[in-house]
């Protein structure tokens, strides 16, 4: 399936919303989203009347609809700061969602000509991924690229891209002890590439900016791991990195494949790594246990669907990480309920190739 051939409905534009006045975010984003519906989720911790244009074709999500859909006592568990934005990927009813944080704004490229982030998450998620042999000229599929020589002709058909993740110019996504080492250091250089994620290769999803397939796996971006003392900038957090972590380990499984590079956002400043290394070391820690288990985990053959596969690393998570450290237990029960949750409300997403 081509670009071309997908309409403007079957997107959704995902934002979480932790600042209250999006006036300025909508506004420079209007030219690349104006013409997309938008599903704005507010964080529930938000006091602050939310403020948005009113031209823009949007659902607006509060406190108020998540606790009538999940209940109050959910509400703090899954999705409150930047995991506010997981209520509306399970409100989507349309294939493909976007999801840029609100602190971003439009990058340009090299050229100097505006990035367009939905067209070149929707260009990498409707051509084929290859991660079963690393093509050195990275995406075969791009204009002005191809399979490089002794690329065996077996695998160029490539398989369903399910999550293309973007990256960012400015402020990078460092984690809070970088940040702090390197504070005047900023992302400047504009890469115009895009690769597929090698077979078995693990990678830190990031969720400023990225796009999917939901009918893939969109059961699968999970607000899983909260830390105790979880923030509200980036680097206080780590639920995308967990969710990120489950989605590779089960594309992986599945036989899907998941793209890193281009689009580009530009970041803006915010917050200050210092004051968050005590919030996020927490986390920092924690990933010397995730890394090696997400790296050993075997999904059985029996596990067919993206729910499945959730259902499987929440069973082996509360059972070999569960012993170390209490928010293991909490992110298996979270995982668990996201899938009863998804399927309640979504329906149970079919296998691929079905």
């Amino acid at each position: 399936m081509s670009k071309e051939s997908i309409k403007d409905n079957e997107i959704d534009i995902v934002i979480g919303a932790l600042h209250s006045d999006l006036t300025s975010f909508m506004n420079e984003w209007r030219p690349l989203f104006s013409r997309f519906h938008l599903i704005i989720v507010k964080d529930p911790d938000l006091k602050e009347e939310l403020k948005v244009p009113q031209d823009f074709n949007a659902d607006i999500y509060t406190k108020s609809d998540i606790d009538r859909m999940v209940g109050s006592s959910s509400t703090a568990i899954l999705f409150s700061g930047y995991s506010c934005r997981y209520f509306g990927f399970l409100m989507s009813r349309r294939k493909y969602i976007i999801t840029i944080d609100d602190d971003c704004i439009p990058a340009r490229d090299d050229k100097g000509l505006l990035v367009n982030p939905v067209a070149q998450h929707i260009e990498n998620l409707t051509s084929p991924a290859t991660p079963f042999f690393f093509n050195t000229l990275y995406d075969p599929y791009r204009d002005g690229s191809d399979f490089v020589r002794g690329y065996p002709f077996s695998l160029r058909t490539g398989v369903d891209c399910a999550l293309s993740c973007g990256l960012w110019l400015n402020l990078a996504d460092y984690d809070a002890p970088t940040q702090a080492l390197k504070p005047s250091e900023r992302n400047k250089r504009y890469v115009d590439a895009v690769m597929t994620v090698p077979f078995k290769a693990l990678m830190p999803v990031s969720g400023i900016n990225m796009g999917f397939d939901r009918e893939l796996v969109g059961p699968v971006l999970i607000p899983g791991l909260r830390l105790a003392g979880e923030g509200k900038f980036r680097w206080e957090t780590m639920e995308d990195i967990w969710c990120g972590l489950c989605v590779k380990v089960i594309c992986d499984h599945l036989g899907l494949g998941v793209k890193s590079g281009l689009p580009y956002v530009w970041r803006n400043e915010r917050g200050n790594a210092i004051e968050s290394l005590r919030k996020e070391w927490e986390g920092v820690k924690l990933m010397e246990e995730v890394v090696p288990f997400f790296q050993s985990v075997r999904l059985p053959r029996s596990a067919v669907t993206a729910e499945d596969c959730v259902v499987e690393i929440a069973s082996l998570v509360k059972e070999r990480l569960g012993p170390l450290d209490p928010v293991f237990a909490r992110a298996a029960d979270a995982m668990a309920q996201w899938v009863k949750l998804w399927k309640d409300n979504c329906g149970s997403s079919s296998s691929p190739g079905a």
